[in-house]
């Protein structure tokens, strides 16, 4: 396993600052060597980035992260979230991560201990396999494979009526760059994919769903169809939340 790797790819999922472009190229050239078919996904992402067609293309990145992450967010990078929800469940995983992040001396920063970054550099760093192999296939790959599931066009569709009815102003995007974050979470999975003998997980489709670019129109509230960020959810991340969570 290449920490090195996990390291790099942790910096792709960062808050976006000036040197960001620069740290998704990094990412991107090791993992030709490392693993070349999760390449392919961030070298798309990496076309995406806004530095080449915006006047401030740092404040363009921001506004698509917070799309992707925080404010009407497509998902969450919080993968404890994803897998329980606000089950008590993630309140166990939390104490737990707290303890392997200060075994090795991993600095959450303001984030919490099942922040994606986080997780990745803690695969980076730590020693314990049979602990990182826990976490990984019992709560980081289910999470990945229902975060990349959340930028499909239908599941894109539904959210965004949803946010007309509830919110009326939406952060402007491109039609393809609204779902750019899709590809890089595809790629981390393909990276766990060859490390950890994962299942595969289709890869999401980008720009095939016309951007909404008109507000405040009384659209129907669409029921959220269950689990916590909706009606995707795999049915191994809903076992999963019925048990216990593994020893990390």
């Amino acid at each position: 396993m290449n920490g090195t790797l996990y390291e790099l790819l942790a910096g792709v999922f960062s808050y976006p600052h000036a040197d960001f472009q620069s740290a998704v190229a990094r990412a991107r050239d090791e993992l030709r060597t490392a693993c070349p078919d999760a390449a392919g996904p961030l070298q798309e992402f990496h076309d995406l980035l806004p530095w080449h067609d915006q006047d401030d293309p740092l404040k363009a990145m921001e506004e698509i992260y917070t799309r992707s992450f925080d404010v009407q967010a497509i998902t969450t990078l919080d993968v404890g979230y994803v897998v329980f929800g606000d089950d008590y469940k993630r309140g166990e995983l939390l104490v737990n991560l707290s303890r392997e992040h200060k075994e090795v001396d991993n600095d959450c920063g303001d984030e919490l201990g099942d922040h994606l970054p986080n997780l990745l550099r803690l695969i980076a760093v730590h020693t314990d396999t049979a602990m990182v192999n826990e976490l990984v296939r019992l709560i980081l790959a289910p999470a990945l494979r229902q975060m990349v599931c959340e930028f499909t066009p239908e599941r894109l569709e539904q959210k965004e009526q949803l946010y007309r009815k509830h919110h009326r102003t939406l952060i402007e995007s491109t039609r393809d760059r609204r779902t750019m974050y899709g590809l890089a979470l595809h790629s981390v999975y393909l990276v766990l994919q060859t490390d950890f003998d994962l299942p595969a997980v289709d890869a999401p489709t980008v720009g095939t769903v016309e951007f909404v670019d008109t507000v405040g129109q009384e659209l129907e509230i669409e029921k959220d169809e269950g689990g916590p960020l909706g009606g995707c959810q795999s049915s191994e991340v809903t076992d999963l939340a019925k048990g216990t969570p593994g020893p990390c």
